[in-house]
């Protein structure tokens, strides 16, 4: 029995590549930036580390990812080669059909707030905030404690998600339950909406809050439309 498809035609052979569990949302992690395995996982947490090791020991075989030696002695970074670079148009397209034709009301179980957070910091518009320290805390209002709070902090360049208070004086709080913060992320609810409903709320000094819509990109998805007789989340 052979090990693929055992078929000539170049879907069958690319799927053999990227049609594993997980892969594709290996390689999405690789596309928005992450080159540190931490960091990858992070971004698929209920991926084990030693299935995420396999994963990439397989992308690397195929040509589409290679290691690289980063900053000290042990530290390992994982970037996309040429090939896995020209997968970003079909990896956009996978998750542009899942908006338009597969995404339905979101099962509790699915809403995850760390990955949220994850997905939010690195979507952020560095240069729209003022200059040093900015510190945004999140607050998920119907989270468990252990996973309710995170903070945003902005500073020189770089946004750090941080699960633990990080000891800096906070700049905007913000209010809202995950469903919420999810809908806004993924387009489904305007920002404008949920502030004017109080499904968000936000507190600081106004020169910073009515400049959050400045700053948050939403996902890369969130402008896509669904066809007509594709669900809603509400």
């Amino acid at each position: 029995m052979p090990k693929g498809y055992g078929q000539f035609c170049p879907v069958a052979q690319a799927a053999e590549i990227l049609a594993e569990r997980w892969t594709p949302l290996v390689i999405r992690e690789l596309l928005c930036g992450s080159h540190r395995f931490n960091d990858i996982h992070r971004g698929v947490p209920l991926m084990s580390p030693s299935l995420l090791s396999q994963r990439l020991k397989r992308l690397e075989d195929a040509g589409v990812v290679e290691r690289h030696s980063g900053a000290g002695e042990t530290a390992t970074e994982y970037r996309l080669t040429q090939a896995g670079q020209a997968l970003r148009p079909v990896i956009e397209g996978l998750g542009s059909w899942g908006k338009r034709w597969a995404r339905r009301k979101i099962p509790r179980e699915e809403l995850d707030p760390q990955l949220l957070m994850w997905d939010i910091h690195r979507r952020l518009y560095i240069d729209k905030f003022p200059e040093g320290r900015t510190v945004l805390h999140f607050e998920l209002t119907d989270v468990p404690s252990r996973r309710r709070f995170y903070w945003l902090v902005i500073d020189r360049g770089m946004v750090d998600v941080c699960l633990k208070d990080p000891g800096f004086e906070v700049d905007v709080y913000i209010n809202t339950d995950l469903a919420t913060l999810t809908d806004v992320w993924m387009g489904d609810l305007p920002l404008d909406t949920a502030l004017e409903k109080g499904r968000i709320t936000l507190r600081g000094p106004r020169a910073l809050t009515r400049r959050i819509q400045s700053w948050l990109m939403l996902s890369e998805f969130a402008g896509v439309e669904r066809e007509n007789g594709a669900p809603a989340p509400t």
